[in-house]
C-alpha cells in the first residue's frame, strides 16, 4: 500500500471483481465467505510454498496436485499433516454451517442485471489490465516468477498463470515467414558427418538442484564437495548452464533441454509438460536422434506419473521410460528422496536395450529440497562455515553433503562407462539453484539462473568452455558431434547469435506447437505417435509357495516396492520382501484363478504387467500370451490415465 500503491489498488480491484459474482446467487453471504476462503487459502498456501521453495503458488501447481499429494511426506511432518487435515475438515464444517445459517436474499433476484454487472466488472478489469501493462504498473512477462509475485502481487500473478498459457501468435506469423525461416539454412535436415560406428552413446544427466557450492562467495567447506565434477570441468568442456527458473521448475529445465524450446515465450509459471506435451506428440532429442538409428531411453528415480512424464516421454518418441516403480530403491535421503546411485545399473540396462548407440535422458532427485534446519546426517562428510544462523548452516550442511554424493554418483557413472568401453558422451548439469534464499550478490556469476555443466567424453572431443541456456545445450553438444538433426536443434546450430535469433525462435515454437506447422510442409512431422514401453526388464514369476499360515509367497525376478499382485483383475494387499519375493497375506487362491503382477504407480496406474498365470493345485501355470496381453502390458499407462 505504501511503496507501490497502484499495484495494491490494481490487485484490490481484481479481488473486488471476483466478489461481483455473489449477486448471481440467493445465498450471498455464503458465497462471500466461500470466495474469501478461496483467496485466503491461496494466500496461505503461497506463503507456505515460499518457505519450501523459491517458486510461489501458480495454476500449474493445482494441475499437478494429484502428483504432489504422493509427496506430502517429503514436505510435511506427520504432525503438520494431521494439523492440515484437521484444519481442512474444520473449514469444510464451518462452510457447511454458513450455508445453513447464512440465509437467503429475500428480495427479487435481478439475474439479467446481475449478469450484466459481472460482464461490466470483467470488461473493466480487462481494460484496466491493458492500461496497467502499458503504463508498466504490472507486466505480462515474468523473467523471474518469484520476483514477479513480489513486484506485481499474488492475486494478479496467480490469475495470469490461470488465463495466460501457451504461446500467443507472434506479430508477422505467416506461411511466407515460416518458409523463409525454414529455408534459411534448411532446418529440416537429418544428417551427420560421422559413420555409424563412430556415433557415440549420448547421456544427459540432469542433477536435481545441483550447482558448484564454491560459487557461493561466503561459504567455506572442510573439503571440496565436488572432486569428480571439478576434475572433469578442468579436463573437459564446462561452464555456466542457464536454467529457466530458480529454486524449482525441474520439468521446465528438462523441457528446454529435450526440445530446444525456450520457456520465455510461454505463459507465466506454465509447465508445457502439463498444458501441451501431455496431450500432443512433440519433436524432441529422442525423436531427432532416432532418425539416425539411436535408441531413446529415459530414467528418473521418482514416480512415473509425476509431471505426467509417462505420457510426455511417450509423446516425445522415447522407446522406454524407467521410473522408480521399476527400481529396487534401498537407500533414501533423510528427506525421503531416492539416492542417485540407484540410477547407474538402470542406465546400463537402458544402453543394453539396443545393439547400437543410445540416447539416455536421466533425471536425478537426490538433491531435492526442502533442506532441514537441524542436523539430520550423523557424522557428515563435509562441514560448512560462513553462515551465522544455525538453522541455515544445517540446511547448507545437508545440501552440500547431498551434492557430494551426487558428485560421487557422477564419478561412478563415468567409471562404469569407461569400463563399458563404448564411445560415450555424458552431459552433467544442474536443473536450477537450490532453495536457499540466495541473492545475485551471493554467487560469483552474479546471476541466479546459472548452475554448472560439464561434458565428459571418451572420444577425444576438444575442450571448449562456454555458457549456454538450457534450450541451447542439446544443439551445442550435437553440433560438436557433427550431428545435425531436429528442427529446433538445427535452427540453434545455424542461427545462434544472428539477427532476429530469438524472435524467429518464438515464431518457430508457435508454428510447431500452436500454429499451422508450415515448417513441416515439405518434410512432414518427424513424430506422429508414441510407442514407448515402461521399464526395460520384465517382471518374471518363477513360482508360488503356500505358507503354513495359509498365506502365499510369490517368487521371481525384478520385483520392487511398487510390484502388486492381481487375482482375476482385482489388486491384492501385497507385502514386498525383496526383489525376488512378494507375499499375499490376505488373499485366497482357488483353482482356475488368474494371477498376474504389475508395476503400479500413483493413482493406481498400471505401468507394465507380467505374463498371466492360472492357479492349479498349488502352482502357477503360465497362460498363452495374446496380442491384447502384450498391448496392455506395454501401454497400460495410457489407458489408465485416460
Amino acid at each position: 500500500m505504501v511503496d507501490t500503491p497502484l499495484v495494491f489498488l490494481y490487485n484490490a480491484f481484481l479481488i473486488c471483481v471476483t466478489f461481483s459474482v455473489v449477486y448471481l446467487f440467493k445465498r450471498r453471504i455464503f458465497v462471500r465467505f466461500l470466495i474469501s476462503v478461496v483467496w485466503l487459502i491461496g494466500g496461505f498456501a503461497n506463503g507456505y510454498l515460499l518457505t519450501m521453495r523459491v517458486t510461489p503458488l501458480n495454476a500449474q501447481d493445482l494441475v499437478v496436485l494429484s502428483d504432489a499429494i504422493s509427496l506430502t511426506t517429503n514436505y510435511f511432518s506427520t504432525i503438520e499433516i494431521i494439523l492440515l487435515s484437521i484444519a481442512s475438515v474444520a473449514v469444510i464444517i464451518w462452510l457447511i454451517s454458513m450455508w445453513k445459517r447464512g440465509g437467503q436474499y429475500q428480495g427479487k433476484m435481478h439475474r439479467i442485471l446481475a449478469i450484466a454487472g459481472v460482464v461490466i466488472w470483467c470488461t473493466a478489469y480487462s481494460f484496466l489490465t491493458e492500461a496497467a501493462i502499458d503504463s508498466r504498473v504490472i507486466s505480462n512477462y515474468f523473467g523471474n516468477i518469484a520476483f514477479a509475485y513480489e513486484d506485481y502481487g499474488f492475486p494478479y500473478c496467480f490469475v495470469a498463470s490461470v488465463l495466460d498459457t501457451g504461446i500467443d501468435e507472434p506479430a508477422g506469423y505467416s506461411k511466407e515467414t515460416m518458409e523463409a525461416i525454414r529455408n534459411n539454412g534448411s532446418i529440416n535436415i537429418n544428417e551427420t558427418g560421422r559413420s555409424e560406428a563412430a556415433l557415440p552413446n549420448i547421456i544427459f544427466v540432469q542433477l536435481e538442484s545441483y550447482f558448484d557450492p564454491t560459487e557461493v562467495e561466503w561459504l567455506q567447506f572442510t573439503e571440496d564437495p565436488i572432486p569428480n565434477l571439478r576434475r572433469m570441468s578442468q579436463e573437459y568442456s564446462s561452464g555456466y548452464f542457464k536454467a529457466p527458473s530458480v529454486g524449482a521448475g525441474t520439468a521446465n529445465t528438462e523441457f528446454e533441454v529435450l526440445t530446444g524450446m525456450s520457456m520465455r515465450f510461454f505463459g507465466p509459471g506454465e509447465y508445457p509438460y502439463k498444458t501441451y506435451a501431455k496431450y500432443n506428440v512433440l519433436e524432441s532429442a529422442a525423436s531427432a536422434l532416432k532418425s539416425l538409428g539411436y535408441g531413446a531411453e529415459a530414467l528418473h528415480n521418482n514416480g512415473g506419473n509425476f509431471y505426467s512424464r509417462a505420457l510426455v516421454y511417450n509423446n516425445m518418441g522415447f522407446d522406454h521410460y524407467t521410473s522408480k516403480e521399476f527400481m529396487n530403491i534401498l537407500q533414501l535421503t533423510a528427506k525421503g528422496w531416492a539416492t542417485d546411485d540407484v540410477l547407474i545399473p538402470h542406465i546400463i540396462d537402458s544402453l543394453d536395450t539396443t545393439e547400437g548407440t543410445d540416447f539416455v535422458m536421466t533425471i536425478s532427485v537426490q538433491g531435492h529440497g526442502d533442506y532441514p534446519t537441524e542436523r539430520v546426517i550423523d557424522n557428515p562428510r563435509i562441514l560448512v562455515s560462513g553462515v551465522e544462523d544455525e538453522g541455515r548452516m544445517y540446511a547448507w550442511e545437508y545440501y552440500v553433503n547431498m551434492v557430494y554424493e551426487m558428485d560421487k554418483f557422477a564419478g561412478d557413472l563415468v567409471a562404469a562407462m569407461e569400463e563399458r568401453g563404448e564411445p560415450t558422451v555424458i552431459v552433467f548439469y544442474g536443473d536450477h539453484l537450490p532453495t536457499m534464499g540466495l541473492q545475485a550478490k551471493d554467487v560469483k556469476s552474479k546471476y541466479l539462473y546459472n548452475t554448472n555443466y560439464v561434458i565428459w567424453d571418451n572420444i577425444g572431443l576438444e575442450k571448449k568452455d562456454g555458457n549456454y541456456a538450457a534450450y541451447q545445450i542439446m544443439a551445442e553438444v550435437l553440433d560438436r558431434l557433427d550431428i545435425h538433426v531436429g528442427t529446433i536443434f538445427n535452427y540453434h546450430q545455424q542461427r545462434k547469435s544472428t539477427k532476429n535469433y530469438l524472435s524467429d525462435l518464438e515464431l518457430l515454437q508457435y508454428d510447431i506447437l500452436y500454429g499451422e506447422q508450415y515448417v513441416y510442409e515439405e518434410s512432414g512431422n518427424p513424430i506422429t505417435e508414441g510407442h514407448m514401453m515402461m521399464g526395460v526388464r520384465d517382471t518374471i514369476v518363477s513360482g508360488l509357495v503356500e505358507q503354513s499360515d495359509g498365506s502365499y509367497s510369490i517368487y521371481g525376478e525384478n520385483f520392487t516396492k511398487q510390484t502388486k499382485v492381481y487375482i482375476n483383475g482385482e489388486k491384492q494387499s501385497t507385502s514386498f520382501l525383496n526383489n525376488t519375493r512378494v507375499d499375499l497375506k490376505k488373499s485366497q487362491l482357488n483353482d482356475g484363478d488368474v494371477v498376474w503382477l504389475a508395476q503400479v504407480g500413483s493413482s493406481n496406474t498400471i505401468f507394465r504387467t507380467s505374463k498371466k498365470y492360472e492357479y492349479l493345485e498349488g502352482t502357477l501355470v503360465e497362460l498363452p500370451e495374446t496380442e491384447n496381453d502384450v498391448a496392455v502390458g506395454r501401454n497400460a499407462f495410457v489407458t489408465a490415465e485416460e
